[in-house]
């Protein structure tokens, strides 16, 4: 099933390479028949990557194109009737990949690990449809050696609105005096060396540095900054894209400042806090305040309970020792009676009398 599914996508791989050869050759011929001779012509834009490295091509198209499938093709001998599709839009084959953005209008081409072999013309192409309906093309040789021509540290930088942007260009010797510009591939509207344009909101200034290479600076960003660029000394060219965001600070300001209403996560949030958190909050606060006067009548309770066994205690305590000291202090006295006797005279005193003795007991 596999096998029978890749000889299908490879046939109709053919058939499409097929039928754009024939549409190339039969508009050739019908060039020819005519009068106007069929010729590639120049190619308008020339680029140059070092070997092993990495491109990112942009391809502008006409918004009508927008449906219209793109291509990327190539031929060494810069013959455009006998070129061969590398992919097509959203798909990668090989080393190549072509990305399509339609709301842009214009679709990328990358390339990697590009070598020698690797040179030649390429086309950026959308397919109109028909026999005899050419597809519109743009031509761009590639040249792959050890030194580009022109390059650029990074082929992507970003930028805030209202902010700058600084790159560098540089160049090898052979181009030292060569115009020097930079431009945009929508418009094609270019800035040249020694010249600071103010005619847009945002300002270029482009500086020559006088180490092969020049400084491009791009001051009071704006969103529709955003785009494709390239680098340019005489014909060759590095592209660079510049994406520009929102500023930062401007966007707190205006959340902080309007309430667009509770389709807002933000609002959400905070109208979810107003009705829900802090009642809940409110309502542990007063549980836990009636639990803490309840613990703390409890442990007041128990206080008093044992300061009045402690009284208890010591007043126990001093009545024992209130009847110990009685008890002390007791005096003891002994009586003793002596009766007459009848042999005793009754004449006598003294048989009458009764003695007693006091003893204090003295506790040591």
């Amino acid at each position: 099933m596999y096998m029978m599914k890749m000889e299908r996508e490879e046939t109709s791989s053919l058939f499409d390479k097929r039928t754009v050869s024939l549409k190339k050759i039969i508009v050739c011929f019908l060039w020819l028949i005519t009068g106007p001779k069929c010729t590639t012509g120049s190619a308008s834009r020339v680029l140059s990557v070092q070997t092993g490295g990495s491109v990112i091509i942009p391809c502008h198209y006409d918004k009508k194109y927008t449906e219209h499938k793109k291509y990327w093709c190539f031929d060494a001998g810069s013959a455009y009737n006998y070129c061969s599709i590398l992919a097509y839009a959203n798909e990668t084959k090989g080393k190549v990949s072509v990305t399509d953005h339609p709301n842009q209008s214009f679709f990328t081409v990358t390339m990697r690990n590009l070598q020698h072999e690797d040179t030649g013309a390429y086309w950026c192409a959308v397919e109109i449809g028909g026999i005899i309906d050419v597809d519109t093309t743009e031509q761009l040789h590639l040249t792959v050696q050890s030194a580009p021509d022109v390059s650029v540290v990074s082929s992507s930088v970003s930028g805030h609105e209202g902010g700058d942007i600084r790159l560098q260009c540089f160049y090898s010797s052979g181009y030292k005096n060569k115009l020097k510009r930079w431009c945009r591939y929508k418009d094609q509207s270019c800035y040249t060396v020694g010249r600071t344009d103010t005619s847009q909101n945002s300002s270029v200034e482009i500086s020559e540095d006088g180490r092969r290479s020049f400084t491009v600076l791009m001051t009071g960003l704006r969103l529709t900054d955003s785009g494709w660029y390239f680098c340019s000394v005489g014909k060759q060219e590095a592209p660079v894209q510049l994406n520009v965001t929102e500023n930062p600070q401007e966007s707190v300001l205006t959340v902080s400042e309007s309430k667009p209403g509770k389709t807002d996560s933000y609002w959400r949030l905070w109208d979810l806090y107003l009705e829900v958190w802090i009642p809940a909050v409110v309502l542990l606060m007063v549980i836990a305040i009636v639990m803490s006067a309840v613990i703390l009548k409890k442990r007041n309770n128990e206080h008093i309970t044992e300061v009045n066994r402690e009284e208890a205690n010591d007043a126990g305590n001093s009545v024992s020792s209130s009847s110990a000291v009685a008890e002390n202090e007791v005096t003891y006295s002994f009586v003793t009676v002596r009766h007459k006797t009848k042999a005793r005279s009754p004449v006598s005193v003294e048989d009458e009398v009764m003695y007693s003795s006091v003893h204090k007991q003295v506790n040591h």
